[in-house]
């Protein structure tokens, strides 16, 4: 079995969210889904997906294309939500229109159970958030909660924490990722923004380790042990030189994190996953193997094409040089105990 743990469908065009709008919501202006900041050479998308609409905007088309042509057996959908739009409380009816329309469009018509979705919300309206989770977790075709990689804190700080205990209590994983065409866009760096977009693609990962290494300093999940983060825009390359340089300062500074009680790597197997990334690992497949075990990756990374960007990947190019054991651990086994799906059934 082969899960596609991220895969961004599209609304056909900009008028189509508007739909699903309360009325008092559907003459304000969205930001395009194409309005990046930082355009990937040749586009964001792969021009090769555009017909009557955007790439990803048509099931039976993104079916053919991920399940016949792919190989997948089960995608997990995380649309793209507009990103951090400065009127906080539109962007959070724009998260529940993106959530009527995934159910509308792609999850109930879908009879076969291979498409599963996920609940946008809106990190910085957490009120918002906490009653749009409780409003869908119960959906049997829900199976995650999504927020974009880009924020004003990170997501370890205790302001979010409510959104994360319902998601736990949910049971749902927190899947974090890049949401393009943001109305309010912070910088992919430390230090302000990349002039380039090779730059910004180098430097943007690293906001993931920045979340996680305030989820686990924090202490969010020492607080709640069945809460999970994935972290769909790859990075994962990045964990064993980082991890190392969070436990050496934890050993030296442990009196100021009392409640940090185990090195914070431990912390990565019963917390944290990965999606592959096209722009991770090594160049030579011939040490991907190796590679792969630092940090026991295997353990926690899942499959993902990205469709679909300019950078989507195969299965079988995503895990090339990996083991037989590697290989179903990212391929399938990882994605099946996170969402709970069945090995030769479907979802």
């Amino acid at each position: 079995m082969i899960i596609d743990a991220n895969v961004q469908p599209h609304f056909r065009n900009n008028a189509e969210i508007r739909r699903y709008l309360p009325p008092a919501h559907r003459l304000r202006a969205i930001p395009d889904v194409e309005q990046q900041w930082y355009q990937a050479p040749g586009g964001d998308y792969r021009q090769d997906l555009y017909g009557d609409g955007y790439p990803g905007s048509d099931p039976d088309t993104v079916a053919r294309h991920l399940f016949d042509e792919g190989g997948a057996d089960v995608a997990i959908l995380n649309p793209l939500t507009r990103g951090n739009i400065a009127d906080y409380l539109l962007n959070s009816r724009i998260c529940a229109a993106i959530n009527d329309w995934l159910l509308d469009r792609w999850l109930e018509p879908d009879t076969t159970g291979r498409f599963l979705g996920t609940i946008r919300v809106n990190p910085e309206d957490v009120k918002g958030a906490v009653a749009e989770i409780e409003r869908l977790a119960g959906h049997p075709k829900m199976v995650q909660i999504g927020v974009p990689l880009q924020s004003r804190e990170p997501y370890g700080k205790p302001m979010f924490e409510p959104i994360w205990e319902a998601a736990a209590g949910c049971g749902l994983p927190v899947a974090v990722h890049i949401n393009g065409g943001n109305g309010v866009d912070h910088a992919p760096t430390f230090a302000g923004h990349a002039h380039t977009y090779p730059g910004y693609a180098a430097f943007m990962p690293l906001n993931s380790f920045v979340h996680l290494a305030t989820l686990i300093i924090e202490g969010t999940f020492g607080r709640h042990p069945d809460l999970r983060f994935v972290f769909a825009d790859g990075g994962y390359d990045l964990l064993t030189p980082l991890m190392w340089r969070l436990d050496t300062f934890w050993m030296s500074m442990r009196d100021q994190t009392p409640w940090v009680n185990r090195y914070p790597s431990e912390y990565l197997p019963g917390h944290v996953r990965y999606c592959t990334s096209v722009l991770d690992g090594p160049a030579d497949d011939r040490h991907a193997q190796r590679w792969l075990d630092y940090t026991d990756k295997a353990g926690l990374l899942m499959y993902g094409s990205g469709y679909p960007h300019w950078s989507m990947t195969t299965p079988d190019e995503s895990v090339a040089g990996f083991s037989d054991t590697q290989r179903e651990k990212v391929l399938w086994r990882n994605a099946a105990e996170l969402y709970g799906i069945t090995a030769g059934a479907s979802a």
